[in-house]
């Protein structure tokens, strides 16, 4: 079992954490909306509980669930409370139009945000390719992640198993411009036929 917090109240922090109670985690959710967040937590069941914006998360675990756009505001007001701990960013770097990424040439939203928190802490890339509402309607999923700590990357691995998910490891956490780049492919196939009920997984033969 692992300890989460989520940052953010949105549709796939909801789905993130509904999956994480049914998978018998202890999960706490924390918004700038004091009551959005109760709410949440009451409707989440299993023991969830609500944290207080800008105090220090209760999970080892701290998934990031906000825009990318604010994403380096938030994890640098909550600055010395993210020590030592996990910080899952799950943003998504491309524009308005889902055609190009936002971030320089050569980085990622996760290097940007990896800068910014404490040095105590470690950053892992997950969730980005897959649609909230996808990953809420249950059954087995690829999560792509990408992290420079070993140790991290095992923690997020467990965590994502518990919720019936299969993590595939894509490397170091510069391989997260590649992961925040399969979001306009995602959005590019969704919108061009496919629909939006698609995820990207890999197929092992042989």
């Amino acid at each position: 079992m692992s300890n989460v917090s989520l940052i953010g109240l949105g549709g796939m922090a909801r789905a993130i954490a509904t999956r994480a109670v049914e998978g018998g985690n202890a999960v706490e959710v924390i918004g700038r909306d004091a009551a959005k967040a109760k709410d949440l937590a009451a409707a989440l069941g299993g023991g969830a509980t609500a944290g207080t914006f800008g105090t220090a998360p209760a999970g080892d675990l701290v998934i990031l669930a906000v825009p990318y756009a604010s994403a380096t505001q938030v994890v640098t007001q909550y600055g010395d409370a993210l020590a030592s701990k996990v910080v899952i960013d799950i943003s998504n770097t491309f524009n308005a139009d889902a055609t190009a990424l936002i971030t320089p040439e050569g980085t990622s939203g996760a290097q940007e945000i990896a800068k910014a928190v404490p040095a105590s802490a470690h950053v892992v890339k997950a969730f980005n390719t897959v649609f909230g509402h996808v990953l809420a309607q249950g059954g087995p999923l690829d999560v792509f992640i990408a992290g420079d700590d070993a140790n991290a990357k095992a923690s997020v691995s467990t965590f994502i198993e518990s919720l019936g998910l299969r993590p595939l490891d894509a490397g170091d956490l510069a391989m997260a411009h590649w992961l925040e780049s399969a979001g306009p492919l995602l959005m590019g196939v969704a919108n061009h036929g496919a629909g939006f009920n698609i995820s990207i997984g890999i197929n092992v033969s042989g």
